[in-house]
Parts: C-alpha cells; structure tokens; sequence
C-alpha cells in the first residue's frame, strides 16, 4: 500500500499530510522529520480507524473480507 506526502514549507518549518488519508498530518522542523512523521501519523491513523470500527461492530452481524486493489 502506497500513499501520497504533501509537504509545505512554511515559516515554522515544514506541513505535511497524506493525500489519500484525512487525519494524517503533522509538522517539524525538517522535511525528513515530516517524512517520519508522517509515516508514524499513517499507522496511527489506521490503527485508530480499526479499533473503532471493532467497537462500533461489536454484536453487528457483517461479513470481513479482503480488498484487493491490483485486480
């Protein structure tokens, strides 16, 4: 799985956010901060979404299945 690093300049230091992801964004000093943060930011956001999405789920009768993306 890939995604897409917008990253700013800004007086601060650097902006960044991940295209395809809302919620995963974060700021530093430096662009390869930025980068490792952003990737940080990513997990964080997914892991949050599924534990969520557990609890909303719990008790739910729903089917779980794999997307594949590349067919």
């Amino acid at each position: 799985m890939s995604f897409t690093a917008i990253i700013q300049k800004v007086s601060e230091g650097y902006i960044g956010f991940v295209e395809e992801l809302p919620g995963a964004n974060t700021q530093a000093e430096t662009i390869e901060e930025v980068r490792e943060n952003l990737k940080e930011a990513i997990q964080l956001v997914l892991e949050t979404n599924k534990i969520f999405l557990n609890e909303l789920l719990t008790d739910k009768n729903v089917i779980r299945e794999p997307i594949n993306l590349s067919t």
